[in-house]
């Protein structure tokens, strides 16, 4: 029986949650390239007909190294039957992971199934303050180690050095693309990634100051199996896709239907970013906060919560609330001592994803979810599928639609890093959908 050829996506993508892979959709469309975002690897056939890359979103930033690897060579093996000509394995622009993983393990399974000897890990995003120098990593003008990542409740960011953070991850060599090198342009960055591949070099963290150096590292890897990094360098990477013809010019890459419904935003992170967001809206809206203690004793305060809501959005205004378990580090630090880390965690997603799945059931259209396994939690519950990837709000996060089940008109969803966003996120989201449909509607 003669088999059909598959689909010819230029780039597939492996994201290690559930925002990044939005975060990396975001930047692929921004550059020209119609994109697909679908949650897990998919089980039934897709139609992939004008689609140029397909972002599979996992939940393996925080699992165990093992589970992760598994995940993800599914994924793997999923884009390659899909044709997929480069694999991009997507992180977090602040390499969270743990001496235990899980960017070096996965980097190492990847490479292993691709049969390649080589790649690079790229996580600056320079527009969002994320660059690196001499292989450290900086959040604005501090180092990681103390930009507040120092406290992120799971993955703990104590060491700004990536290479040596990367080569507690993994038994091979790691090596250095300087920004020196970088200066003198493509080629010969190129050749200094070929001497390191030769003298054993299997992981090249890559020095990025600024957009012209992630324009350099992208023409240097175009041709390799398998790159890594964060959204930067996927907003580099379409430009070289042209030049070698993979990739035609196409219009209105981001365009979605017109939003409805009722608008909600849903915040799990406890980001410095997160808590400005938080403490503005609300100076000017409504919010209610979920306390994990109380949510250890009794399922309480997620039906107050959807009363509180449900109040607030009955109303002309139709919102935006905030529904938010958001909290200094002193209160984080305090219940996970009392419940564990995990438990605190996992008390706080069911929640808002108890309270999302209700929500978006009785007409909320519009849903702003803050934080990585928040919007895990979220996207799960929602049993979403697949998303279409629209304009953007700020560098790193768009505005996406859905469909759920009983829901006719598609779900306008916005799943946002807990770092990422001005402090006038929660509000500025809403009017940029507000006119992003208003245009929509005008054109249509």
């Amino acid at each position: 029986m003669r088999r059909e050829p598959a689909p010819n996506i230029v780039l597939g993508a492996i994201a290690d949650d559930f925002t990044g892979a939005t975060d990396l959709a975001n930047n692929l469309v921004r550059s020209g390239m119609r994109t697909l975002q679908v949650i897990g690897v998919p089980s039934a056939a897709l139609s992939l007909e004008n689609v140029d890359a397909v972002v599979v979103a996992l939940k393996s930033r925080s699992c165990p190294a093992a589970d992760a690897i598994r995940d993800s060579l599914a994924a793997l093996d999923w884009l390659q039957a899909q044709g997929a000509r480069q694999v991009f394995f997507k992180y977090c622009s602040t390499f969270d992971s743990t001496d235990d993983g899980n960017i070096g393990p996965v980097a190492d399974a990847l490479l292993d199934q691709l049969g390649s000897k080589q790649t690079v890990m790229v996580p600056a995003f320079p527009i969002n303050g994320r660059t690196v120098y001499q292989g450290h990593l900086f959040v604005g003008d501090r180092l990681l180690n103390d930009s507040g990542m120092q406290h992120h409740p799971l993955n703990p960011m104590r060491d700004a050095d990536l290479v040596r953070v990367l080569a507690g991850q993994t038994s091979h060599q790691v090596g250095l693309l300087n920004r020196a090198t970088l200066a003198k342009g493509a080629p010969a960055a190129s050749a200094h990634l070929s001497d390191l591949q030769q003298a054993g070099g299997r992981h090249v963290i890559c020095d990025t100051l600024d957009e012209s150096d992630l324009e350099v590292i992208a023409a240097a890897v175009v041709e390799m199996p398998l790159v890594t990094g964060g959204s930067g360098l996927g907003q580099a990477l379409p430009a070289e896709y042209r030049k070698k013809g993979w990739l035609s010019p196409v219009e209105n890459a981001g365009r979605l239907a017109p939003a409805s419904g009722a608008a909600l935003v849903l915040s799990g992170s406890c980001s410095r970013a997160t808590l400005g967001q938080v403490e503005h809206f609300l100076g000017r809206h409504e919010g209610l906060a979920l306390d994990p203690l109380a949510l250890a004793e009794s399922d309480a305060p997620i039906e107050e919560a959807l009363n509180f809501a449900r109040a607030r959005l009955s109303g002309a205004a139709d919102g935006p609330v905030l529904i938010y378990a958001s909290a200094a580090p002193q209160a984080v630090e305090a219940a996970q001592a009392s419940l564990g880390a995990a438990r605190a965690g996992e008390l706080v997603e069911r929640a808002l994803a108890t309270i999302a799945q209700t929500l978006v059931a009785e007409g909320v259209g519009r849903l702003l979810v803050a934080g990585g396994e928040t919007s895990g939690a979220v996207v799960s519950a929602l049993g979403v599928g697949e998303l279409r990837i629209g304009e953007q709000i700020d560098p790193g996060v768009p505005w996406t639609q859905t469909q759920v089940a009983g829901r006719e008109a598609p779900l306008s969803l916005a799943l946002k890093s807990g770092n990422f966003g001005g402090v006038d996120f929660f509000i500025r989201a809403f009017e940029v959908l507000n006119e992003q449909s208003a245009a929509r509607e005008e054109g249509a």
